[in-house]
């Protein structure tokens, strides 16, 4: 748990290969996954249930979202992961709910989910934690690839920017570890670094 009501765990993804540095599938195995639990809602974003854990995931999962609306929502099409299994099992909405604001981004393929709750950033793919240090940093250019578009580096700082409008503490990223603290400070360096 990352505060009440706000967790992140980390799961293996089940298509991950080993992959040359810098090329679209370098990634880490594990991938974040983020639930959002308010009164009436459980919102996960991006979830991907652990292949083997007897079970335990989906009671804790039963759990978070008795007595609650259920919805996924997903950042990037690459992150179906279980979305479909959560969407099954819950009956559950893929819009966001009112405590959710979407923060589409049509030249980068994601769409950001801010919940101000917790002032807490939840992206796809786009922003990711590497290095010794988990500095915050915009993904490597070759992950754009696959866009008809792909944008240079100004114009992905640029897509990017309204992100320095966010009162950001946390970001939870699907890739790396999740910065917990300033935020705001860490997506301002990213854009300036990149």
């Amino acid at each position: 748990m990352i505060r009440p009501g706000l967790w992140r765990w980390t799961a293996p993804h089940p298509e991950w290969e080993p992959a040359e540095p810098g090329s679209p599938g370098d990634w880490p195995p594990d991938v974040g996954c983020v639930l959002y639990e308010t009164a009436a809602t459980a919102v996960w974003i991006d979830p991907l249930a652990p292949a083997e854990d007897g079970g335990a995931f989906w009671d804790w999962a039963d759990a978070r979202c008795a007595d609650r609306a259920v919805a996924v929502l997903e950042t990037i099409p690459f992150h179906s992961r279980s979305c479909d299994r959560f969407v099954e099992r819950y009956s559950a909405s893929t819009q966001p709910p009112d405590a959710v604001e979407s923060l589409p981004f049509p030249a980068l393929d994601e769409t950001m989910f801010w919940l101000p709750e917790h002032r807490a950033l939840v992206p796809g793919d786009r922003l990711l934690t590497s290095g010794p240090s988990g500095e915050l940093s915009l993904c490597p250019q070759s992950w754009l690839r696959y866009l008809d578009q792909p944008p240079g580096p100004a114009e992905f700082r640029e897509a990017l920017a309204e992100l320095l409008t966010l009162d950001v503490d946390v970001v939870l990223v699907s890739h790396g570890e999740p910065v917990l603290a300033e935020g705001a400070a860490a997506i301002a360096a990213a854009l300036d670094g990149a």
